[in-house]
């Protein structure tokens, strides 16, 4: 019997692809970037359990604003912050969490994922991924921000990025260039982190299974 792949696995499989297909000069910008962000000590500043979440109202790809007060009034919360859906690492991650979206519900928990892309960028992402959870716009990464997690994609990694067509000011409707590292975090009713994790390496993700391990704990409480 095949055992299902880790969600890290899955990410792995990417970044060996990659390596394979891109020119390592190429492959460099990537790493430098990385690299620079991860030095920054960007990890260290994100809220941490314990802390209380901010508040936000988001719209979602439809327009209508979802609020996190009436969220955590049906129960948990998770919050993903993603890049985009030009990112293939975040896609992956959402599939996973769309794959446990019932377990998930049946735990009394919801999810929401959060982007910098815009409202009609993420209507194409709900059809092409089929996904069952809001994804909610937050314009220039405004509500990421707050939680730590924002930061510029330097000049030459912007260039690098145009070159394969991922257009910042476009898909997210500002001229910014700021992007959230990802990041997942559990929140309880009141709005206080029980979980909370997030990478420079926009590689590393953490596994659903430790995020349904705390809601688990956090529900037998």
């Amino acid at each position: 019997m095949e055992t299902a792949l880790s969600l890290q696995d899955q990410l792995d499989s990417i970044t060996a692809n990659t390596r394979t297909l891109v020119p390592a000069e190429r492959l460099e910008i990537g790493e430098r970037a990385i690299a620079e962000l991860f030095s920054t000590g960007i990890e260290d500043g994100i809220l941490p359990v314990g802390a209380q979440a901010p508040e936000f109202t988001l719209p979602d790809s439809t327009g209508r604003l979802q609020r996190s007060r009436d969220l955590l009034a049906l129960g948990p919360l998770v919050v993903s912050f993603f890049r985009g859906r030009w990112c293939p690492y975040c896609m992956t991650e959402l599939e996973a969490w769309r794959d446990l979206h019932t377990q998930l519900r049946a735990a009394g928990a919801l999810f929401v994922a959060i982007s910098p892309q815009t409202r009609h960028q993420s209507d194409f992402t709900l059809q092409q991924h089929h996904l069952p959870f809001p994804l909610l716009h937050d314009e220039a990464s405004a509500l990421a921000a707050q939680f730590g997690l924002v930061y510029t994609v330097p000049d030459y990694h912007q260039r690098y990025l145009r070159s394969i067509l991922v257009n910042l000011p476009f898909l997210n409707g500002e001229p910014s260039w700021t992007l959230p590292i990802p990041a997942t975090f559990l929140l309880d009713t009141s709005g206080i982190i029980r979980f909370a994790q997030a990478h420079a390496d926009f590689r590393v993700r953490p596994e659903p299974s430790s995020v349904l391990d705390a809601l688990f704990a956090l529900t037998l409480r």
